[in-house]
C-alpha cells in the first residue's frame, strides 16, 4: 500500500510503498478515507516531539471504514464507518482504570509511535475504534479525533463553568472547536486571540470576540474588554512561549490557563504578581480521553459543534502536497484545517 512517511526528522516526508499490516486477533483494519494533517505533525516532522521508530507514517487523526476484522473483534463489522482514538493502550493498567490512559506505561500513539493514517490503510486494536454517524462526513470525523477531542479535554482540565469567560489563544483549527465547545457549556464570552485577520473573521462568524495581537498588546485588550479583571480561563493552543506567558497573564482572580501547544523552549512567570496573588492555576493538557470521545460525536452529529467550514480544503495522499501543508503549519499559515482525502 501507499504510505507518506517520516524517514528522518528536519527533512521532508517521503512517499513509500509497504505492506498492508496484519491483523491481531483484537485488530481492526480501516480504508482510510480522511486524515487530518495537524500542527502537531509539523512538530514531528521538524523533530520538535521525537517519533519512534524511524520510518514511521505520520498522521493521528483518522476516519474510514472497515476493511477487516480480527478473529476476536465484537463490535465492528466489514463496512462500518469509523474513526479512531489514537492511543492504543493496554487496558489493564492503573492509569487505564483510572480513565487517564494517556499516561498508560504501554501507550502508542498512532503516527507518532506506531503507523498512523497518512497511508490507504491502517490497523488499530478494536479498543481505540468508535463508530462514526453517517450525519458526519469522514473529513470532519478525522479532525474530531484531534482537535475537536483535545479542544474539549482542555475545556475539561480548565474546569470552564456556565457565565465565565474565555480567552483562545490561537484560531485555528483547534481554537473553532475550542469556542464553540466554550459556547455550548455556557461561556458567557469568548475571546479569539490570533495575529491572522482571517482565522479572527472566521472566529467571529462563531461568535468569538477577536482580539487581534498584531495590533497590540493582548493582554491589555483582554483586560479593557473585562473592566480590568481578565479571564477566567485561557487555553493557549499555538505552542510559542511568548503565548503562553501572554495567556497567564491574562487570568482574573482564580483564573485556569490549560496549556495546549508543543514547545521545547521555557517561558517566566512572576509567581506572586501571576499565581499566588490571584490564586490562579497553570494547567497542562496531554491529549484527550476515549470517555469524552462519545459526547463528542453526539455534539457533530446534532451539529451543535459545525466543522462544515473547518476543513478548508483537502490534498491527496501524496508527498509533496502534505509537506507543503506542513510548511505552513510552520510559518502559521492561513489554514484552518487541511485534510488527506487517499
Amino acid at each position: 500500500m501507499k504510505a507518506v512517511r517520516l524517514v528522518k526528522p528536519g527533512s521532508p516526508l517521503e512517499a513509500q510503498e509497504i505492506a498492508i499490516p496484519e491483523l491481531g486477533a483484537h485488530d481492526v483494519l480501516i480504508r482510510v478515507e480522511a486524515a487530518g494533517i495537524c500542527h502537531s505533525d509539523a512538530h514531528y516532522r521538524a523533530g520538535i516531539s521525537p517519533v519512534e521508530p524511524l520510518p514511521l507514517t505520520l498522521g493521528h487523526e483518522v476516519a474510514g471504514v472497515v476493511e477487516k476484522t480480527g478473529p476476536e473483534v465484537q463490535a465492528f463489522k466489514i463496512g462500518d464507518r469509523v474513526c479512531v482514538h489514537y492511543l492504543v493502550t493496554c487496558g489493564r493498567c492503573i492509569y487505564c482504570e483510572a480513565g487517564t490512559e494517556q499516561f498508560c506505561s504501554a501507550v502508542q500513539m498512532i503516527g507518532k509511535n506506531r503507523d498512523g493514517g497518512y497511508a490507504e490503510f491502517i490497523v488499530v486494536p478494536e479498543r481505540s475504534v468508535f463508530r462514526l454517524p453517517d450525519e458526519i462526513p469522514s473529513e470532519q470525523g478525522a479532525i474530531l479525533m484531534c482537535s475537536s477531542a483535545t479542544s474539549l479535554h482542555a475545556l475539561n482540565k480548565a474546569r470552564l463553568h456556565r457565565g465565565e469567560t474565555v480567552a483562545i489563544f490561537g484560531a485555528g483549527g483547534l481554537g473553532i472547536s475550542a469556542l464553540q465547545l466554550a459556547k455550548h457549556f455556557g461561556a458567557l464570552e469568548v475571546f479569539a486571540v490570533d495575529i491572522n485577520s482571517r482565522k479572527l473573521d472566521f472566529a467571529r462568524q462563531f461568535g468569538a470576540i477577536p482580539i487581534d495581537a498584531s495590533a497590540g498588546d493582548p493582554v491589555q485588550q483582554l483586560r479593557e474588554l473585562t473592566s480590568g479583571h481578565g479571564v477566567d480561563v485561557a487555553l493557549e493552543l499555538i505552542g510559542l512561549p511568548l503565548t503562553m506567558r501572554q495567556a497567564v497573564q491574562s487570568l482574573a482572580i482564580l483564573g485556569r490557563a490549560a496549556l495546549v501547544g508543543l514547545t521545547r523552549e521555557t517561558f517566566e512567570v512572576a509567581p506572586y504578581a501571576e499565581l499566588l496573588n490571584r490564586e490562579a492555576e497553570i494547567i497542562g493538557v496531554s491529549d484527550h480521553l476515549a470517555s469524552e470521545l462519545p459526547l463528542l460525536l453526539e455534539l457533530a452529529r446534532t451539529q451543535t459543534l459545525d466543522l462544515a467550514h473547518v476543513v478548508t480544503r483537502t490534498v491527496p495522499l501524496e508527498a509533496a502536497a502534505i509537506n507543503g501543508v506542513l510548511d505552513r503549519l510552520e510559518d502559521f499559515g492561513e489554514d484552518v484545517r487541511v485534510v488527506i482525502t487517499p
